[in-house]
């Protein structure tokens, strides 16, 4: 992968677009079918992380499929599967380093089990049995790892966007260089005030967040026609200060650069960078 130290040539060179250019593209190294965009981009990937980002995905949609036969038996209040979102979850999870925090939405439990949450742990916490580590005390689907940094999950939509900016700015009062904090939401959060007050904030302080979108155009059921008249929602960071990224969220490799060479730029002291993924998904 291109750090910004080496030169950004081919599939790379989105990034040295302007903002206004990025806001409206789309950064990918894979095509739908699974073939390369550009074959050079591609020519230093590790072969290691390659397979750790498919076990990866692979683990999430087990996991969930098991888990949603459990919901419709009754066994389990309610989950919030990541199907078609797999790419996003993982390829945005492997760029987190341990000292890291992660503020997830509905969708991201990939995330926590990528950085090591166990599975025991996390299906004791959707069952709400006796090994779970919360005691019972949050709802049906909202896991949570305090030694890996993995904030419980809002169940109100974007609630947790403002949380993810205040913990970036906590890390830069606090003189904690180099760490991230990476945020999620779906499409219908940028729809809520707290996306905007955040956006904001995030430009202004210039904190080392990295804010994820996730867009399976659908908002649960709401379609992306009716959630907003912007092109793009990356286009919705330009009015904030904030350098839009808009990626592939089908292409686990397009993912991981683009999610790198945001955090690479937060741990540098540069900002905050908002991520749009754009998800076709058969939800």
């Amino acid at each position: 992968m291109v750090h910004a130290s080496q030169p950004r040539t081919g599939a790379y060179a989105y990034f040295d677009g302007d903002d206004s250019a990025k806001a409206r593209g789309l950064f990918q190294l894979l095509r739908e079918d699974g073939t390369p965009v550009d074959e050079a981009a591609l020519a230093s990937l590790d072969r290691a992380l390659a397979r750790q980002l498919f076990e990866g995905m692979i683990r999430i949609r087990v996991t969930d499929a098991r888990m949603m036969a459990l919901q419709r038996q009754g066994r389990i209040g309610f989950y919030g599967e990541a199907m078609g979102q797999e790419a996003a979850v993982v390829g945005s999870a492997a760029v987190s380093e341990p000292d890291d925090w992660i503020v997830p939405a509905l969708r991201e439990a990939g995330v926590g089990l990528y950085r090591g949450m166990t599975l025991d742990s996390y299906i004791a916490q959707i069952y709400g049995n006796a090994a779970d580590p919360t005691k019972g005390r949050q709802m049906p689907c909202h896991p949570c790892d305090r030694e890996r940094h993995y904030v419980v999950m809002s169940s109100c939509v974007s609630t947790q966007v403002p949380h993810a900016v205040g913990i970036a700015m906590a890390m830069k009062i606090s003189g904690h260089t180099g760490k991230v904090c990476f945020g999620y939401m779906g499409d219908g959060g940028t729809s809520e005030g707290d996306f905007h007050v955040s956006l904001n904030f995030a430009g202004v302080m210039r904190v080392p967040v990295v804010l994820i979108c996730q867009n399976n155009q659908w908002a649960i059921s709401t379609p992306g026609s009716l959630q907003t008249a912007a092109p793009t929602i990356a286009l919705k960071a330009l009015g904030y200060g904030l350098e839009p990224i808009r990626a592939d969220g089908n292409d686990v490799l397009a993912v991981h650069a683009a999610l790198r060479y945001a955090a690479d730029k937060a741990r540098r002291g540069d900002g905050a960078t908002f991520v749009h993924l754009a998800i076709a998904t058969n939800r």
